[in-house]
């Protein structure tokens, strides 16, 4: 592109999706290693932008040390007659895709989530300065979004001032977050969708409601609004409901659609307020993850911050690996951090009556939004560590789950022979034989269990000799 003559490396939408890995980065900045690390757009008034200034406080790239992770923030001030403070999130989130158009320059996540690396080889080539960073992302500020007349950007490195202006970005975000939670989905008159982060989960496509904030938790259903307005042909784009097809599910014909062109036919169907069946797709920037525990059939909630291991042993980095990608993944839901806070909050799974266990960090962040009655009987890593302890830990503060169990403890258990076939299998169910369950010609076998709930150490499948 002409415009980056001047640029050491390519600048290009073939960069997207872009991976970095740890061996080949020259350094990090911000990433689950620092505690503090933000990126913030400002709306000001034109005589108070300089366009085209980029300052750093603190260290420059050139002088950051190698292989380490840094604290890191980024502020980027806009002005412009047509510009108002409510395109601050939409203007934000482009830093995401405008980053990744840098060769060798890789951005994930939003606002306090951010994780950037520099390649050695980019850094060799001669990225060595945010100047060179702040170039290339002014002028496509300017260039996509042209509304935007003047861009200055300051780059934070200082760990002590990264920590105050992260402090005046988290005070920023709640106040565009609060905005949205006084509207429901029923009086919208439209949804809007979100394929920015398709260059890394090609099939994802983000619906974001007044009631269902987008995944990575930085667009707002207002903010979506605004940016289908300002750019109809972006990337976030208006989705008309249309008919409602499960109230209770959330599922509309008009997302239906929208998901299966976006996805190219690869998504079906979505069902907006549930973690089963047909869940939200998840991209890769979401901050937190609902995950089923089968053994107590309720859902836990980690988030992206979170360095241990949840109560299922597993760490945040697998679950997200099983729940990314743009897949539809049963029991496996990225969510934000905002639609903890929503009414609609899985609402078809049971909402906070389903979730047993979070990190104590965020169950403290949306304590107010959790009900009162429910707030101590939901385990944190600080109560139990193992998922015998969390059923201990529900039993005794009587969490609403445990009389599920008992419910479904109580009900017969149902078993449907498949047809005959060649072979016969017997299947050891909690130490009970059953019997006439076919497996036909290799294609394997057929198990239906109605009704039931089934908790088993072990099952043992055994194939029985023929004509036996």
């Amino acid at each position: 592109m002409s415009m980056f003559r001047d640029i050491p490396v390519d600048v290009g939408v073939i960069y997207e999706g872009q991976r970095i890995r740890w061996q080949d980065a020259q350094l990090e900045l911000g990433g689950p290693r620092c505690a503090n690390k933000f990126e913030l757009v400002k709306v000001r008034g034109l005589d108070e932008v300089e366009d085209g200034k980029f300052v750093v406080v603190g260290q420059d790239l050139k002088d950051l040390k190698p292989g380490e992770s840094h604290p890191f923030g980024i502020l980027v001030e806009v002005a412009g007659r047509q510009v108002e403070s409510d395109l601050e999130g939409v203007i934000e989130r482009r830093i995401h895709a405008y980053s990744n158009y840098i060769e060798g320059f890789m951005h994930l996540n939003q606002r306090y989530d951010i994780q950037l690396r520099l390649s050695k080889k980019s850094f060799e080539k001669g990225l060595n300065s945010f100047t060179i960073i702040g170039r290339v992302l002014q002028r496509l500020f300017k260039s996509e979004l042209p509304i935007i007349e003047k861009v200055q950007i300051t780059f934070y490195t200082d760990p002590q001032e990264v920590k105050k202006v992260w402090d005046e970005a988290m005070a920023t975000y709640e106040i565009r977050d609060a905005k949205a939670r006084g509207m429901s989905d029923e009086e919208a008159d439209a949804f809007y969708g979100c394929t920015l982060c398709q260059s890394f989960a090609p099939t994802h496509c983000c619906v974001i409601t007044p009631q269902r904030y987008s995944n990575c938790g930085a667009i707002s259903w207002f903010d979506g609004r605004a940016s289908a307005r300002v750019d109809p042909k972006g990337p976030v784009f208006e989705i008309k409901k249309g008919e409602l097809l499960d109230a209770e599910k959330g599922e509309f014909s008009g997302v239906n659609q929208a998901v299966r062109e976006k996805s190219l036919g690869a998504i079906e169907r979505v069902w907006l307020y549930t973690a089963f069946g047909y869940p939200h797709t998840s991209c890769g920037c979401f901050e937190g993850v609902a995950f089923y525990i089968p053994e107590v059939d309720g859902l836990g909630i980690v988030h992206r911050d979170f360095k241990g291991q949840t109560v299922n042993g597993l760490p945040f980095s697998t679950l997200a690996d099983s729940t990314a990608g743009g897949r539809q993944v049963d029991g496996f839901h990225g969510i934000s951090i905002e639609y903890m806070r929503s009414r609609k909050f899985l609402s078809a799974d049971g909402g906070w009556s389903r979730i047993v266990w979070m990190p104590s960090v965020v169950k403290e962040r949306v304590k107010e939004f959790i009900p009162k009655e429910l707030f101590d009987k939901i385990a944190t890593e600080n109560d139990v560590q193992t998922v015998d302890q969390l059923k201990a830990f529900l039993t005794g503060r009587g969490h609403p789950i445990v009389a599920t169990w008992r419910v479904e403890e109580a009900k017969p258990t149902e078993i449907e022979a498949a047809p005959p076939a060649q072979e016969r299998a017997q299947v050891a169910i909690s130490g009970i034989p059953v019997e006439n369950v076919a497996i036909g010609g290799g294609m394997g076998f057929k198990l239906i269990l109605k009704e039931a709930k089934i908790v088993a150490k072990r099952v043992i499948i055994r194939s029985a000799p023929k004509g036996g």
